[in-house]
């Protein structure tokens, strides 16, 4: 089993292109398409948790970007889709552990009415940057499954 999700699309989970690696928007799938912080009990009674979503989002887009060479400190830019505002506190929280120690990117946050999977509370897209790179590399896209 791959390491990754398959992408519900056809999109790479990442292009690069002149040192700057672009992100496709990242959930908290996991390769076996179950939910990280999505817990159905006996009843069928759902549980969903942000901090748990968030933390799974960020190392997923970590993992792909070690595909490349990079980790999260090449992350400079981030916008974050949340399916309810009132999930902010846990959500930011969970983003401040992970950046601890390590400058954070810039980040944009927007509320969204749904994404692809009902136990998804989070979407994020992000952009890094290749140590050295300039952006007058030549344009060799690439991309990531």
């Amino acid at each position: 089993m791959s390491d990754f999700v398959t992408p519900r699309g056809a999109f790479p989970h990442l292009r690069v292109a002149r040192g700057v690696v672009y992100v496709s928007g990242t959930s908290a799938r996991r390769p076996d398409n179950t939910i990280a912080g999505a817990t159905v009990d006996e009843m069928g009674t759902t549980d969903l948790d942000i901090g748990v979503q968030t933390t799974a989002v960020l190392e997923n887009i970590e993992r792909l970007l070690a595909t490349v060479g990079l980790n999260r400190s090449h992350l400079v830019d981030a916008t974050s889709f949340l399916v309810n505002m009132n999930d902010f506190g846990g959500y930011n929280r969970a983003w401040a552990a992970f950046f601890d120690g390590v400058e954070a990117p810039a980040r944009t946050t927007v509320a969204v009415h749904q994404l692809p999977h009902p136990q998804l509370l989070i979407e994020i897209k992000a952009t890094a940057v290749a140590p050295g790179s300039t952006g007058n590399e030549p344009a060799e896209a690439g991309e990531m499954g």
